[in-house]
């Protein structure tokens, strides 16, 4: 049943004045018993990273009435501020409010918070599942897809890909796992035995982007070429007019904008130009219904889900879907196909047949009749035995296609496997991508593998192990070798390795020795193409030969000498201070191109006995907005230098490094606009005189303003780790601004990738000769727990008590759990009395149809009436909000007043 819908914020300003206004539904007596029935719905991580997907939503709700909604994870309380003080749980709401006024713009009028914590940019999936806590979450997407039944299911990259934020990789991956698991009866038996849910099958999964090339304009979805030929992707050209007589590249601009707390405000026009304007892409990642990849138009992917099928397909709801028992294989070898067709629930398939498209010269067995008709709501299966010619190329994926005619019509649908070698060699992978290697092979997402390029960073004139790890796919065991094929300036300790005896089924691995032998080859993203020097793998066996490709990254060296014996920290790097050589610190990894007057940068390190010292030059022509002290955080919205440590040189995420973020100047006229500085995103986040006692930090700024000096004493007991002094990892990242609205244009350092500050792999590396650190046990990290509560956002609780789906998407109480009575106003607010038939917490909010006015929080207990009164201040009040928790559970109202 489709409900009456959640009224959005109308006017920014709303949500941006003293006390934060909550655009809210009217009031109603209506207590739905279902949940709202969506079409499609987008998972994510935080508010706006569905932004980029607005322009897509806002057609299809318009053009064909499709009703989508959005899951966000966290409300992104960990991000910056650009237009206020507010952190934690009150910046959260109000970037709630900005979500909802964006997805607004696109119709979207459903919005499910999780209410788990946003504790910094990461890199890491890993560690966004360790602080999320993987089953509890997983639970609450299945709920949402289960109460509110979307056909289509949209999300982000899942994969570790360079720059990807590792929330957004978790959320992906968490959307990908509740695609199966909200159909399977055994995932969550609770919420079908105990909450009354029902399994329920989407029909399609996708991905927002697609790895490829094309063009802009309006052909830019027939244009599309995906770097995997077997990726389906679609695309929805944003340049189509809307009813209100924008493009919606302009409307989804228009909600960018609204996130003003990101800095979001004053985003670029979209294009006018329709050469000009982009499409977005999705790919296709499972569907269980027929789909044809040759369709671009921009409902394609609606099509035989949330739209009929074209003139001669399926019936809707039919499900055509390949599965097979494994996904590499290599020639000569046979995997076995399993087509399943499932009636729609209403009516039968009849003379059912399937039949398979093959790659040229593969073969088949098996016959493609479906015993009898399909019972309506039934499934039948017919299993395919293909076999790939023995002369078939590795190392490619190709496409296994079955078509389905019946007496009601014909669809098709296809399953990517991919041809390896019999002995397959590659490039070890790093850490977080070993595990989503594994994830996506335990999911059933095993062509995922190929977002992912294999790459290994190597120290600048230095060597490193690399490890080839080896498979036998084939049926005999094999002996052979492997050949690492090196660019220009890097050498092996030997040109091949040998393996012998590899089992069938059985892995193993052959080490080289790798040695950057001219250390005058530029490093970080200056080098090779884009910052990879390509290698090959060659592995050689009685079946024959196959090449691997992967990369190198060179990351910046030095060392590190003892301070000079006058050294002070003074803003000022005195002759003998710094011993060691300058770091070029101009390089840009993200933003905006500069010049040297416009931004660039010098830096030092040396160590004393008990710390480190560092620094840092910086030449600017405009001074960014200095921030208040009371807001010295998030350090990479304005002018700012980050000094970064991983004690061992070996972190894989940031929960094990030092980071401190300082603001040469701030915005503190009586005290002198002194300097400040923080930790951020690291083993202890936090203000600087708490999270790193004995820090020193010292800022010379000049007048006239062309730029600063920054020095700092890292004493080393504040680092997470004794430091190794033959391998630390380090960085130093500047962040310029040029204008008053805390966004930075341009971040540059010293070891520059995308992302970089996220990927301790990607660190520059120094030793330090001639220090001795006191060994000491590591620092367990201590990460943010406080996240906004959906109980205490009013918006929250509006739209939960129209739409049917709890608050923070938990398990939903009763009707009968929560009664509200004899509401009306009197002095000071409303009196309302409060029933439950169970122990819990009730939390009350007055509301006048546009904001919240006052709250109150209640204990109540079974069989107790309580009669409160409501606080309510800057207006009228026309209704009361409730929420009401109890035993992990809970339930919305919102009554007006009598």
């Amino acid at each position: 049943m489709r409900l009456k819908a959640f009224l959005l914020p109308t006017a920014l300003a709303l949500a941006l004045s003293g006390t934060p206004a909550v655009a809210l539904a009217a009031p109603s007596d209506a207590r739905p018993t279902d949940a709202v029935d969506l079409d499609v719905l987008f998972v994510s991580a935080h508010p706006d990273d569905e932004a980029g997907s607005l322009a897509t939503l806002g057609q299809w709700k318009e053009k064909h009435g499709a009703k989508a909604g959005v899951v966000t994870i966290t409300r992104g309380e960990g991000g910056g501020n650009a237009v206020g003080l507010e952190e934690g749980p009150p910046l959260g709401i109000i970037r709630e409010r900005e979500e909802r006024t964006a997805i607004g713009r696109a119709g979207v009028e459903n919005l499910y918070n999780l209410d788990r914590v946003d504790f910094w940019y990461t890199a890491s999936a890993p560690l966004s599942e360790q602080i999320w806590g993987h089953d509890d979450t997983l639970a609450q997407i299945v709920r949402v897809i289960r109460q509110t039944r979307p056909e289509i299911v949209m999300t982000m990259n899942p994969s570790p890909t360079p720059g990807n934020h590792g929330n957004h990789q978790q959320a992906a991956r968490f959307a990908a796992e509740a695609f199966h698991a909200a159909a399977d009866p055994k995932a969550f038996p609770e919420q079908v035995t105990k909450e009354g849910l029902k399994p329920f099958r989407a029909a399609k999964f996708l991905r927002s982007g697609g790895t490829g090339s094309s063009s802009t304009g309006p052909q830019c979805a027939t244009g599309f070429v995906p770097a995997v030929p077997t990726d389906q992707v679609f695309g929805v050209w944003e340049g189509a007019r809307s009813a209100g007589g924008k493009t919606w590249a302009e409307v989804e601009v228009d909600a960018r904008r609204d996130y003003v707390t990101q800095g979001w405000a004053n985003t670029a026009a979209a294009p006018t130009d329709p050469a000009k304007i982009r499409c977005d892409f999705y790919t296709l990642v499972d569907s269980r219904v027929p789909y044809d990849p040759a369709d671009t138009s921009p409902e394609a992917i609606l099509r035989g889900s949330v739209l009929p099928p074209a003139a001669g397909g399926l019936p809707g709801g039919t499900e055509l879907y390949l599965t097979a028992d494994r996904f590499d294989l290599a020639p000569g070898q046979s995997v076995e196909v399993t087509a399943h067709v499932r009636a729609p629930g209403n009516r039968a398939l009849t003379s059912p047949r399937v039949s398979l498209r093959l790659p040229q010269g593969w073969t088949a067995s098996g016959s493609g009749a479906v015993r009898g008709a399909v019972p309506a709501g039934k499934e039948r299966t017919v299993t395919f035995t293909v076999t790939v010619p023995a002369g078939a190329d590795t190392n490619e994926q190709h496409l296994i296609g079955a078509s389905l005619t019946t007496g009601q019509g014909t669809g098709r649908t296809d399953r990517a496997v991919r041809v390896v070698a019999d002995v397959r060699g590659t490039l070890e992978p790093l850490p977080e991508v070993g595990l989503f290697r594994s994830w996506a092979g335990d999911s059933g997402y095993p062509q995922l593998d190929t977002l992912i390029k294999p790459v290994l960073t190597i120290g600048s004139g230095k060597s490193r192990t690399v490890r080839v790890d080896l498979r036998n796919h084939g049926e005999t065991a094999q002996s052979g070798t492997v050949a690492l094929g090196l660019p220009t300036g890097f050498t092996a300790d030997a040109a091949t390795k040998n393996y012998a005896a590899l089992a069938p089924g059985a892995t193993g691995a052959v080490t080289f020795t790798v040695t950057n032998s001219d250390a005058s080859l530029p490093t970080a993203n200056e080098g090779g193409d884009g910052g990879d020097y390509g290698i090959t793998i060659t592995t050689t066996s009685a079946a024959g030969s196959t090449v691997e490709t992967g990369a190198l990254e060179i990351v910046p060296t030095s060392e590190v000498p003892h301070a000079g014996h006058d050294h002070a920290v003074d803003g000022v790097a005195s002759p003998g201070e710094y011993p060691g050589e300058e770091l070029d610190l101009s390089r840009i990894w993200e933003g905006q191109a500069t010049t040297g007057q416009d931004a660039s940068a010098t830096g030092r390190i040396a160590f004393t006995e008990d710390a480190l010292v560092v620094f840092v030059r910086v030449t600017d022509d405009v001074l960014g907005k200095k921030v208040v002290p009371q807001d010295c955080k998030r350090q990479r919205r304005t002018d700012s230098v980050e000094i970064i440590v991983d004690p061992k040189g070996n972190s894989t995420d940031t929960s094990t490094v030092f980071k401190a973020g300082i603001f040469p100047v701030t915005d503190d006229p009586a005290n002198g606009d002194p300097p400040c500085w923080q930790r951020d995103a690291d083993n202890r986040q936090g203000p600087g005189a708490t999270t790193a006692p004995g820090m020193t930090v010292v800022s010379k700024v000049t007048a006239p303003y062309a730029g600063y000096t920054i020095e700092a004493r890292i004493p080393f007991a504040v680092l997470p780790d004794a430091i190794d002094p033959a391998r630390m990892g380090f960085n130093v990242l500047v962040y310029d601004s040029d204008t008053q609205d805390l966004s930075s244009q341009s971040r540059l350092g010293w070891s520059t990738f995308t992302g970089v500050r996220a990927d301790p792999y990607r660190y520059g590396l120094v030793t330090l000769p001639g220090l001795t650190p006191a060994q000491r046990q590591p620092s367990a990290p201590v990460f943010p727990d406080t996240a906004a509560r959906s109980v205490h956002s009013p918006q929250t609780i509006a739209q939960s008590a129209v739409d049917g789906v709890a608050p923070a998407a938990v398990a939903r109480l009763p009707e009968r759990a929560l009664r509200l009575t004899g509401q009306r106003q009197v002095a000071g607010g409303v009196q309302v009395t409060v029933r439950a038939d169970r122990a819990g917490t009730v939390y009350l909010y007055t509301a006048d149809g546009d904001r919240s006015l006052g709250e109150r929080s209640v204990q109540v207990r079974s069989g107790r009436p309580v009669t409160v009164l409501v606080p309510a201040t800057g207006g009228t009040p026309t209704s009361v909000l409730a929420a009401f928790e109890a035993g992990g559970a809970a339930l919305a109202r919102q009554v007006p007043l009598t």
